[in-house]
């Protein structure tokens, strides 16, 4: 399901979400990477887990970004319904150094885990500590 008219009010909620550059940071990365947990956010943009979660409840009651519970972990994400939009007004904005940096040192980060998860699957016993 995708935005077709919206209300002042949820326009409103929209134009603040955008006019605060952590939040447009943090959509920035969902809307690249589908997907992120907080942790990985905290890390590439360098909040503080309290102002991390704070962004994200801010975006979630404007209606932009949802979450998935699995484990421990919640997973956040652009609402269906909002993609579209967020995308358009973010595309404006895609060549922001700051953005551009926050996506190239997610992008470090998640080649070096998948090289971590690469080494502890293929390893051999030897019986020395990795």
């Amino acid at each position: 399901m995708r935005l077709k008219h919206f209300n002042v009010a949820f326009g409103q909620q929209l134009f603040k979400a955008f006019g605060d550059e952590s939040r447009v940071r943090i959509l920035h990365l969902l809307w690249r990477n589908q997907e992120m947990c907080i942790s990985d956010l905290e890390q590439v943009l360098d909040f503080t887990q309290t102002k991390t979660s704070r962004q994200l409840l801010y975006l979630k009651n404007a209606g932009l970004v949802s979450f998935r519970r699995l484990d421990n972990w919640a997973f956040y994400f652009l609402k269906e319904e909002a993609a579209d939009l967020v995308q358009q007004l973010l595309s404006f904005m895609e060549k922001d150094f700051q953005l551009v940096r926050d996506q190239q040192i997610y992008q470090t980060l998640w080649s070096n885990r998948e090289l971590a998860a690469y080494k502890l699957q293929n390893r051999r016993w030897t019986g020395k500590p990795l």
